[in-house]
């Protein structure tokens, strides 16, 4: 799987939700938020490619640039690497943590009995946990 820096990863999300994008699409895209140069867009993709996180179609006048990796499994990665490493790989202590913190809000807490729900449920029908 592909490791991506922040940058990256902010490059990705604007792939995901909106592919193909030229060079210059990406730089009027960040230009504003993160004061990036073209020249600075050019090596994270440069990067990206090298990581076969994204690729490129010839279109006419600039190359068009699109998503290689998926994103839920991108996420899926992220999300275990930060659990394994600050919380050692346990869910159980990172919700503990943010409800200790008062971390979570009403709606949020709304969501995990909801997610919790689905997942018993799939565990019943399967005899697996998720």
């Amino acid at each position: 799987m592909v490791k991506l820096s922040e940058a990256e990863w902010k490059v990705m999300n604007l792939l995901w939700e909106k592919a193909p994008q030229t060079m210059m699409q990406l730089t009027s895209h960040f230009k504003d938020t993160t004061g990036w140069t073209k020249h600075t867009v050019m090596t994270f993709l440069k990067r990206m490619e090298e990581k076969d996180a994204v690729y490129y179609e010839e279109g006419g006048r600039a190359k068009l640039y699109y998503p290689k990796v998926d994103r839920k499994e991108a996420v899926l990665q992220e999300t275990e690497e930060f659990l394994e490493k600050v919380f050692d790989g346990r869910m159980g202590l990172m919700l503990n943590t943010m409800v200790e913190q008062q971390a979570l809000s009403r709606e949020e807490i709304a969501e995990l009995h909801e997610i919790l729900r689905r997942a018993e449920e799939k565990s019943k029908e399967g005899g697996e946990a998720l």
